[in-house]
């Protein structure tokens, strides 16, 4: 059943807006028209048509020198759960203390207050019970936001997501959508221990039906949350547990990112790096010394992990002839194995060299930092890949 904003949402919503709405120019009209296209009767645009409307608006929105605020990435995220949830009441959020304790990373600090404990619902350490609950609820019309505290303990929902939120849609002939939403902190942190360090791209990305998004900035957090509430399909967003503290001026106007299409970081012309999450860090630490080196590298944030967006890549490896991914997922059967894999099926004829991968080593991740850096991709790598490949 969907439950109007309270009082107190309503009021939050408008604070915020005034809070907002200094100096703000002109929506541009891809966000016009993706927004629109949506609100007459709470429809809402396919993932697709919601991409194509808006595939302009990041360059008019990143370009633009007015307006805008500096956020967290948690609270970028937190803005976008605040947005949507006001403008549709059948979005809601489930989870381990996403209510009163406001998330294990704050991401929902303050939204029962604004949406009452039915939209913003508080759950027992049940990830394979609540997630079920919430594909249930996606089948009868909501469009519930799922937290995981830690991405590691979805495994125990694993069930749900691959037999039921991706296949359902499937093997029930179109009759049910599963607009639903699985968020939450992965990746590896600083010491905390295998079980929290786990990156659960490799595990989910051979599941049909489900979409794969990772964010990297506050700008793509927020686009890419309220562009997965609004999809019909499911998304799995994977945020990483570094970098909810990472700061960065977004637009006061509403915005929203394509959950298919890759963000161009840097043009280069002589090396293509295909990174995502918190490894985008990691290459551009690298890219000043590259450049001192005398190497061009262009750098792409592929944030979409399936479908690859093989149209960016493409053109990117058709300019410079050789590709390098760095990821932190694991070496066997990760990301990078199968974007690899991608671009010697449609773009061995473009390829100079071999396209090498960088990836985590395959074992847990130790407790002990030194052990801990061990296992992850570090920029002096980086550097030493970059020259073998340009050799």
């Amino acid at each position: 059943m969907a439950v109007a904003p309270s009082p107190q949402a309503t009021a939050a919503a408008a604070a915020l807006s005034r809070h907002r709405s200094a100096a703000v120019p002109p929506v541009p009209r891809s966000v016009r028209v993706a927004t629109a296209a949506r609100r007459p009767g709470w429809t809402r645009a396919r993932a697709g048509l919601v991409a194509r409307a808006v595939v302009a608006a990041k360059g008019e929105l990143a370009s633009s020198d007015t307006g805008g605020h500096e956020v967290l990435m948690f609270e970028a995220l937190r803005e976008a759960m605040i947005e949507e949830m006001t403008l549709d009441p059948t979005v809601c959020m489930i989870g381990e203390d996403v209510g009163d304790y406001g998330g294990s990373y704050k991401v929902s600090k303050g939204l029962s207050e604004m949406f009452g404990d039915l939209r913003v619902l508080d759950t027992p350490i049940a990830e394979n019970s609540f997630t079920g609950m919430g594909i249930g609820a996606a089948m009868k019309g909501l469009r519930p936001v799922v937290e995981g505290m830690n991405m590691g303990f979805l495994l125990l929902a694993y069930n749900q997501i691959s037999n039921n939120c991706g296949m359902l849609p499937y093997t029930s002939g179109g009759q049910f959508k599963i607009p639903i939403v699985i968020r939450g902190p992965g990746g590896v942190g600083r010491q905390l221990g295998a079980e929290h360090s786990q990156r659960l791209e490799s595990y989910f990305q051979s599941i049909p039906g489900i979409q794969m998004v990772a964010c990297s900035t506050p700008y793509n957090a927020k686009g890419l949350l309220k562009a997965a509430i609004r999809s019909d399909n499911p998304v799995v967003l994977f945020e990483h547990v570094l970098l909810y503290n990472l700061k960065e001026k977004i637009p006061d106007e509403e915005y929203i990112c394509s959950l298919e299409e890759a963000e161009m970081v840097r043009p280069g012309s002589q090396l293509t790096i295909l990174t995502y999450s918190r490894m985008r860090y990691h290459v551009m630490q690298v890219v000043k010394t590259l450049v001192n080196k005398g190497y061009d590298p262009e750098v792409i944030d592929i944030r979409s992990l399936k479908p690859f967006d093989l149209h960016t890549i493409g053109n990117s490896i058709k300019k410079t002839h050789r590709v390098l991914i760095v990821e932190e997922c694991m070496r066997t059967g990760g990301i990078g194995a199968s974007l690899r894999s991608a671009i010697i099926d449609n773009f061995w004829d473009e390829l100079d060299a071999r396209p090498v991968c960088l990836s985590s080593q395959d074992v847990p991740t130790p407790y002990a930092a030194t052990l801990e850096d061990a296992t992850v991709v570090q920029p002096a790598q980086i550097v030493a890949a970059v020259e073998e490949i340009c050799q």
